[in-house]
């Protein structure tokens, strides 16, 4: 089992997304969780890989943005719509 901390920054974006894409949110951060690479949250590393920065999908539309801590804690940076989302510098 996955421990998420969330940043300040995707604690405003988050409540900025709209209510279904919000529930979504929940219904995956439920399954990231359990097993961070499940097909479902089509996880993926962004670049530059040094980053260490990964993707994780709300829908098709809507990302997270995250960093693993360690093995058992997960930082989720920031959310949003795929189209701004990744202009995120970080």
């Amino acid at each position: 089992m996955i421990e998420v901390l969330v940043t300040s920054e995707f604690e405003k974006r988050y409540v900025q997304l709209p209510l279904f894409v919000q529930k979504k949110a929940e219904k995956q951060e439920q399954i990231f969780r359990e097993n961070p690479f499940h097909s479902s949250l089509h996880t993926e590393k962004l670049e530059p890989k040094g980053k260490q920065l990964w993707s994780i999908r709300i829908d098709l539309d809507y990302r997270i943005i995250s960093r693993f801590l360690n093995a058992k804690q997960a930082l989720f940076l920031t959310c949003g719509h795929h189209n701004q989302i990744y202009r995120y510098t970080f």
